[in-house]
């Protein structure tokens, strides 16, 4: 991942100061490009790390070959004139704009018209952005290579770990030229009492708004997570190379001990995981109402021959979507790759 293609920009400034949001004070200040669109037949044919739908409908898709829409009959590569960058991560904002995280190019902010990039050069802590979020206040996290990124729409405020320690540094100060870092934030939530959880691949981290304390279970920290979610009890879960836990604010449950990359919270309250296991990569559906018991009712499909699997999305349509070596689509009964074509339709449960 921290191999690029070559890559070039044209910049234009930007001439909009009308509707001034959060962003636009930092936003004005940076250099940016109209956007340019290449619709094509197919989705995404390289990595796909995340897919989220946005309040209209359509799905991104974040990819190592660029960011793709699909309005539920074509796809569109938007960034394949912006930038080669390999994206990896994004998010749509509570005012409705995009952000596209990359490895090695910091973070894309697109209005729809035009996108403008973050970089160390604005105070981004790190190029390599592997998520982002959005908390209750509306300031958006970047979790970066070394540490993690908060953005109140003025300027960014930094924090990095060292060693087994994760803190907030001075104004400024970044990680310009950091190779892959084995601490890299994978995931950032806020849970319902405020509190931050910073999932690493080193220690995971809760952050009450000044202390960054490691997560222990047993006196052992959680480390090598992947992904956490909140769901709609109020449970904190985490995929982590060591299983999926669930943590109730007392006790931690371990669900499955198969290495999980992503955790994702269905419409219904059930959970879905990509997770590796002595049969391959899997797509696992929790049910809701049998999480609580000792064994939960699992339904799991080897739907890409074993390769990885990253990111979930359920659209609103009910379909499920996941990323491979490009985007695939579950509709309840097959599976189809980015060219349509089917790919899987065997559940099996346990």
């Amino acid at each position: 991942m921290k191999y690029l293609f070559g890559f070039f920009f044209l910049f234009v400034f930007c001439t909009s100061c009308q509707n001034q949001d959060k962003t636009e004070s930092l936003k004005n200040d940076v250099k940016s490009e109209t956007k340019k669109e290449v619709i094509t037949s197919q989705g995404p044919q390289g990595i796909t790390r995340t897919i989220i739908q946005d309040r209209k409908g359509d799905i991104w898709i974040a990819a190592f070959d660029g960011v793709f829409r699909f309005d539920g009959k074509s796809f569109t590569n938007i960034t394949s004139e912006v930038s080669s960058a390999r994206f990896f991560s994004a998010l749509e904002d509570s005012k409705g704009n995009l952000w596209f995280g990359t490895i090695g190019s910091g973070v894309y902010f697109y209005d729809g018209k035009t996108f403008q990039n973050f970089t160390t050069k604005e105070g981004l802590v790190n190029n390599e952005i592997g998520s982002i979020y959005e908390d209750r206040k509306g300031d958006i996290w970047f979790g970066a290579n070394g540490g993690a990124s908060r953005f109140d729409g003025e300027s960014f405020r930094n924090y990095m770990m060292k060693g087994d320690s994760m803190n907030e540094v001075e104004p400024g100060k970044t990680f310009p030229d950091l190779k892959r870092n084995p601490n890299e934030v994978t995931s950032i939530i806020e849970d319902r009492s405020g509190k931050f959880w910073f999932g690493t691949r080193g220690n995971t981290f809760v952050y009450d708004g000044e202390i960054f304390t490691v997560l222990r279970d047993k006196g052992e920290p959680f480390i090598n997570v992947r992904s956490i979610i909140e769901d709609n009890k109020g449970n904190v879960w985490l995929g982590s190379q060591f299983g999926l836990w669930r943590y109730d604010g007392s006790t931690f449950t371990n669900i499955t001990q198969n290495g999980v990359s992503y955790v994702y919270k269905g419409k219904d309250g059930d959970i879905w995981t990509s997770s590796s296991t002595d049969r391959g990569w899997m797509l696992s559906n929790y049910e809701e109402k049998s999480l609580l018991n000792n064994k939960p009712i699992v339904k799991e499909i080897n739907p890409n021959k074993g390769k990885m699997l990253f990111g979930i999305l359920e659209a609103n349509d009910g379909s499920i979507w996941f990323g491979a070596d490009g985007a695939y689509r579950y509709d309840g009964n097959t599976i189809v790759d980015s060219d349509g074509k089917v790919v899987g339709d065997n559940w099996t449960t346990r």
